[in-house]
């Protein structure tokens, strides 16, 4: 689906890969309807926006998408705005400290699946019939590599993305005979805020840990380009860097060694979670 003249709805848009996705879809003819929690982000959003917010493609709404009443009532308002829905792209989401899965708290636990998981499937439901009115739209939702690879320290994080994955691919079966597309996105490194947004403090890997597992950051101009790119070919799944490409093929044909490598990189800058994992398991 080509996305000049279209609408495009975009959560998680008030930085990182959901503001580039916002400026792309401008730059490509779109109106675009950003919704992100922070207000003062999604003013910063606009602002970059420039010329194509002051001719009106660009509304801002601010919501929280664990809300589901909240989130029921967004379609409405955005198509009273814009006149059509053409498009959703649910990219919001946070990771968690780097902690192992017994030293998680039960509220991280559930703010992880309620953002990732649940808000994504709010989002997607309230848009549904929207988008059904159209002869074309299109549906892409944000996973990760750590979706379908387990990655220490990040176990829930990993589940609520396994979920959005596994669920996308259903979708898209069910909704294979109808005009929506819907695209599975999974990002392997990219260059966001997601961690200062998520409000933690550990939850990063060093330049010294991703340099010595040869790990190179996709731009988030890269990463939305290459999405929007995907979505208008109607990819079934947008892979984004060759660390996630690499890994998706050599996961499925070495899970194990997969894993070890992932390890070995978590263990070079993370070593802690497994100190922290042995402790507990003496306690067995």
């Amino acid at each position: 689906m080509r996305f000049e003249g279209k609408t495009i709805v975009v959560t998680g848009a008030g930085g990182g890969i959901g503001r580039q996705l916002v400026l792309k879809l401008l730059g490509k003819g779109a109106s675009v309807a950003a919704v992100d929690i922070n207000a003062a982000a999604l003013e910063d959003t606009r602002r970059q926006a420039g010329a194509e917010a002051e001719a009106g493609r660009i509304t801002l709404h601010r919501a929280d998408i664990t809300d589901r009443a909240a989130v029921a009532r967004l379609p409405k308002e955005i198509k009273a705005v814009h006149g059509r829905i053409d498009g959703l792209i649910n990219n919001a989401g946070v990771i968690q400290d780097f902690i192992p899965l017994a030293d998680l708290q039960d509220s991280a636990i559930e703010r992880q699946m309620n953002i990732n998981f649940y808000g994504m499937m709010n989002m997607t439901r309230a848009f549904i019939p929207y988008l059904a009115e159209r002869g074309e739209a299109c549906i892409g939702n944000v996973s990760s590599m750590g979706g379908f690879l387990p990655v220490p320290g990040q176990a829930v994080y990993g589940a609520s993305k396994a979920a959005v994955k596994i669920a996308t691919e259903g979708l898209r079966m069910e909704l294979s005979r109808t005009g929506i597309g819907v695209s599975l996105i999974i990002p392997g490194g990219v260059e966001t805020d997601i961690k200062k947004n998520s409000g933690l403090e550990n939850a990063e890997v060093s330049e010294a840990a991703k340099k010595s597992a040869g790990i190179k950051l996709t731009s988030l101009g890269k990463a939305a380009d290459i999405i929007l790119g995907g979505m208008e070919r109607n990819k079934a799944k947008i892979l984004i860097g060759t660390d996630c490409r690499i890994m998706d093929f050599l996961y499925r044909l070495m899970p194990l060694k997969a894993g070890e490598m992932i390890s070995k990189v978590m263990s070079a800058n993370h070593g802690g979670i497994f100190n922290r994992a042995e402790q507990l398991a003496a306690r067995i």
